[in-house]
């Protein structure tokens, strides 16, 4: 978290977008019972967002925040290309 936090303000996003992406990357970790994002499979970040959608009932730009948030830490923080 510390490292998403600090990509998030070396690219100078709003403090806003680091509280909500945070936020959701905490969810995500805690979904898939606190593993470590980077040995998290592409079908089971799916399963996330499906989850959040089927689920949780959540609107389609909620899903979009999330994914956006999910696809900043993977490919900003990270560095994995997701398909």
């Amino acid at each position: 978290m510390d490292q998403l936090r600090a990509r998030i303000r070396t690219m100078h996003y709003s403090i806003r977008t680091e509280e909500v992406y945070t936020d959701w990357v905490r969810r995500f970790i805690l979904f898939h019972r606190k593993r470590h994002p980077q040995k998290i499979e592409t079908a089971e970040v799916e399963a996330f967002l499906s989850y959040l959608a089927n689920e949780r009932h959540v609107s389609s730009s909620t899903q979009n925040q999330a994914k956006a948030a999910l696809l900043f830490l993977y490919k900003q923080v990270l560095d994995v290309n997701l398909p």
